[in-house]
């Protein structure tokens, strides 16, 4: 195992390399120009020549525009990067990684709460659809997802604000925005509950437009055990159906849904932009969205390299995953 984890990692480093200059290319193409904002705001009057123009935009590594220029800024960032220097943010004007580490903590405590729930949800609706197959509880379990699936977050988040929402909703349980209280002074385990309670709304739109691809899948893998002839076999030795369902074929359905645990690495991270824009959350997928649309290259390119890192380690560590909970399965 340890020989395929060494490949592994080696073919990562070789992924993140093509990632990295696919995104800086696409980057420096992109029709957003930060440098030529702030050029325009800086020179209404027209006082700016061409060279201060050149001199600003060389100040921000972006001089050159060519396919050399832009090759020779890939190479440099590269080296940078390697050295854990992902440059300093154009839009927020400190060092990339000190902004993915400040907003990243929201992202990732409402996303982790999220799929604890999704989980827990999820899962026994696809064990309940499954032992019930095209029956009334199946057709209802299904139309309930289906309908979770298709309604957009940032209309099903709008919808939640109007029921539920502080100032305004119908029945004004949860606040419709941020993440604290602006005038709240509590510390401790209350400052831990007033942000839960600040997150319920995006946390609930996540839950629920999520759940659906979950309780398929489990649904999908549980009908295949089930008609499994070790399944047939313990029916006939006159097991009970809870311990046939429960004891066996829920332990061997579990092998798949514990790999994609630690696919769900990157969502932990990412952050969920149209949520967190809905809900006015000053998380790392909102960030990352206003950097984009401001053309912040630096912070683009270190947060999707971060998601591209999360995203290998991941898939690596599903493959491991599966080894362990099935040896039946070999790495090689």
């Amino acid at each position: 195992m340890l020989k395929y984890i060494l490949k592994r990692l080696g073919q990562t480093l070789l992924i993140l390399i093509g990632v990295s200059l696919i995104i800086y290319f696409l980057v420096r193409l992109m029709p957003i120009d930060f440098v030529l904002t702030k050029v325009q705001a800086m020179n209404q009057k027209g006082s700016l020549s061409e060279e201060d123009i050149r001199m600003i935009y060389e100040s921000y590594g972006l001089g050159d525009n060519s396919f050399f220029g832009i090759v020779k800024g890939y190479v440099v960032w590269l080296f940078d990067a390697v050295t854990g220097n992902f440059g300093k943010s154009f839009l927020y004007g400190i060092p990339v990684v000190q902004v993915i580490s400040k907003y990243m903590g929201t992202s990732f405590a409402i996303a982790a709460i999220a799929i604890v729930f999704e989980y827990l949800i999820a899962i026994p609706l696809g064990v309940t659809a499954a032992t019930h197959q095209y029956s009334i509880r199946d057709y209802a379990v299904t139309v309930f997802v289906m309908v979770g699936i298709s309604l957009p977050s940032f209309f099903f988040g709008q919808i939640l604000k109007k029921f539920f929402g502080v100032g305004g909703g119908w029945l004004e349980w949860f606040p419709i925005g941020g993440t604290i209280d602006a005038n709240s002074s509590a510390t401790g385990l209350l400052d831990i509950a007033d942000r839960l309670y600040h997150m319920a709304l995006p946390i609930m739109v996540m839950v629920v437009l999520s759940i659906g691809g979950t309780m398929r899948y489990m649904r999908t893998n549980m009908l295949e055990v089930l008609n499994s002839d070790y399944i047939r076999t313990a029916r006939a030795k006159g097991l009970s159906e809870t311990k046939v369902i429960y004891k066996h074929a829920f332990r061997n359905t579990m092998i798949p849904i514990v790999t994609m645990l630690a696919g769900v690495i990157p969502s932990l991270f990412s952050g969920a932009m149209i949520t967190e824009q809905v809900f006015d959350i000053e998380g790392i997928g909102n960030i990352a969205l206003k950097a984009m649309n401001a053309g912040d290259i630096p912070f683009i390119m270190g947060y999707n390299v971060f998601l591209a890192l999360l995203s290998v380690i991941g898939v690596l560590l599903s493959d491991l995953m599966y080894a362990i909970v099935d040896p039946r399965v070999k790495l090689y």
